[in-house]
């Protein structure tokens, strides 16, 4: 009888050991914003890096479709459905997701760092010199009203300018907008929209039009941070990390592409965003070194600590390390 229970654990750990584990997802959706701060998901959507990676990891042939989404609600509201697995954000909309669902099925995650950009605060308002010259008949355009990068960095630039405990003071003067449509509206002349705080290429542009002028830079508060990132859920990347390492993998070759050749990352964004913008006013965007690419995060405990301190956020990671995979925990990021 024990010869005849060695041979059977025997058996079952040959079969064990040489049964497939598994499968991971291999359908899955992957969205990002509008403008120069994802270009590299871009590129990785142009030259299909995501199935590459995935194919050399053994994740199988993968399927990808990409979305463009801009907003932190109407993201969040899409992973949780089910109907994305991977989006690029704004630190403050990952944050604010990730201390909000901390420990439930929920939970976010962020898979890599994604880039930095000065965000510009322009206006048409000649009055406007800083942010202390906006009057209530002034309309602030941004991507969503206090859910948004945009809408976190403005909070952020009025703390400093009036002080923390009115850190929200210009909330009341902002209006939710995408940035291609806010940038149509302020350059116009026309409407209620006299201001815009957006990313580039919009930011860049609207300063071509006569009148238009910069009341506040990004960098002022945020300095060299970076100011996206990619995320998924907890869920998610825990039962998928070959696809979730094929995505950061795919990131590092499309960040070394955009370094080696920013001609062809410039084309490769002009293909995927389908925009007016000439290669040369991207290629001017490229060559400014307030833009980088990275997938090491740089800066997450800045956003986080200032929204609990307004409590923005109710629970707040002890470290950088507590927002993001394993798999991004070695680097050296913060």
């Amino acid at each position: 009888m024990n010869v005849l229970r060695q041979i059977l654990a025997a058996s079952l750990l040959a079969l064990a050991c040489v049964s497939p584990g598994r499968a991971e997802q291999t359908d899955v959706k992957v969205s990002k914003g509008f403008g120069i701060l994802y270009l590299p998901l871009m590129v990785v959507e142009d030259q299909k890096l995501f199935e590459k990676h995935a194919k050399r990891l053994g994740a199988g042939d993968l399927h990808v479709t990409w979305l463009t989404i801009d907003g932190g609600t109407a993201i969040n509201d899409a992973m949780i459905s089910g109907n994305l697995q991977y989006a690029g954000i704004g630190i403050p909309g990952f944050v604010t997701l990730w201390s909000k669902g901390k420990g439930t099925p929920r939970e976010a995650i962020g898979v890599s760092g994604l880039s930095r950009s000065a965000l510009l605060l322009n206006t048409r308002n000649p009055s406007v010199k800083s942010l202390k010259d906006f009057g209530p008949n002034d309309r602030i355009a941004l991507p969503g009203i206090k859910t948004s990068l945009s809408a976190l960095i403005l909070e952020m630039g009025a703390a400093k300018e009036f002080g923390d405990a009115n850190y929200a003071k210009l909330d009341a003067l902002t209006v939710a907008l995408g940035h291609p449509d806010a940038y149509a509206a302020l350059i116009s002349g026309k409407g209620e929209i006299d201001a815009h705080f957006g990313s580039p290429p919009y930011s860049n542009l609207e300063l071509e039009t006569a009148g238009i002028h910069t009341v506040f830079n990004s960098t002022s508060v945020l300095g060299d941070s970076s100011v996206d990132v990619v995320y998924s859920t907890r869920a998610f990347a825990d039962a998928n990390p070959k696809v979730t390492q094929a995505l950061v993998d795919a990131l590092d070759e499309a960040n070394a592409y955009i370094r080696r050749n920013k001609r062809g990352a410039a084309e490769a964004y002009l293909r995927v965003s389908q925009t007016k913008t000439t290669l040369d006013e991207i290629l001017r965007m490229l060559d400014d070194p307030d833009t980088a690419f990275s997938t090491t995060p740089r800066g997450s405990m800045l956003f986080a600590n200032f929204m609990a301190k307004a409590g923005i956020i109710t629970a707040k990671p002890a470290s950088w390390k507590d927002l993001f995979v394993p798999y991004v925990q070695r680097r050296k990021g913060s």
